[in-house]
């Protein structure tokens, strides 16, 4: 039987500005690994609130933060919205606003601080590779079709695995981007698998979005997923 959960908005500072979030959990009261949940660029969606009920009933402690707390909360599905709240948002405050769910993530009870990891997609894709070469905090990362930074002198600080899902027929980003992080990786001697779906768009993993969405390949990357978070976070 699956376990029951408890889920609710928090908030918790980040430098002069409050931070939202979702945090959901198993109810037993046990010491779990973490994730952290990086959202689209839509904002902090129901999609997004149920990607984290669904690592929670896998075990683990898990948030989504709103990083469009500094915009006002924000949640939309017109793309062009989408688009100039990320583009809005600059890379550094969204990066502070990780760091203070890093932080607020080591206070919940029962959340193991040496077992946390981070996921993202599109927009919280490129999040979540990110994050983890700003600190060594996150010990796994599979971020979803987010952007490879260019030029890749970030990746040389990258502490933790990272399994990076990505559909070849992806209009935003390029397979020359995959290769890219694939030769960084590889240069850096970084611990990281590429795995790439043929005939997957973008956003293939989002089930609420019937043009695009996989459901084979979407069911594949959360087994894969999962097995990678389970070897990486010993659940």
């Amino acid at each position: 039987m699956a376990e029951a959960l408890n889920a609710s908005m928090v908030q918790y500072p980040s430098e002069k500005v409050t931070v939202q979030a979702y945090l959901v959990a198993p109810q037993t009261k046990k010491t779990r690994a973490a994730m952290i949940v990086v959202q689209e660029w839509w904002g902090l969606s129901d999609h997004i609130k149920d990607i984290a009920r669904r690592y929670a009933g896998e075990g683990y402690v898990a948030i989504a933060p709103d990083l469009y707390s500094r915009l006002g909360h924000k949640v939309t599905t017109d793309a062009d919205e989408a688009a100039k709240l990320m583009g809005t948002l600059r890379q550094e405050d969204g990066l502070t606003d990780l760091h203070a769910t890093l932080a607020y993530l080591k206070t919940v009870p029962g959340v193991d601080a040496n077992r946390i990891g981070v996921t993202g997609f599109c927009m919280g894709g490129s999040y979540t590779l990110m994050l983890p070469c700003t600190t060594t905090a996150i010990k796994a990362a599979a971020p979803y079709y987010g952007q490879v930074p260019n030029p890749d002198t970030p990746l040389q600080k990258l502490a933790c695995p990272v399994l990076y899902i990505y559909g070849e027929d992806d209009g935003w980003i390029t397979k020359a981007d995959v290769q890219r992080l694939a030769t960084a990786l590889k240069k850096y001697n970084k611990q990281g698998e590429i795995k790439t779906y043929p005939g997957a768009p973008h956003a293939f993993f989002n089930d609420t979005r019937k043009d695009v969405y996989k459901p084979a390949e979407a069911k594949d990357a959360w087994s894969r997923t999962l097995a990678f978070f389970r070897l990486h976070l010993k659940t």
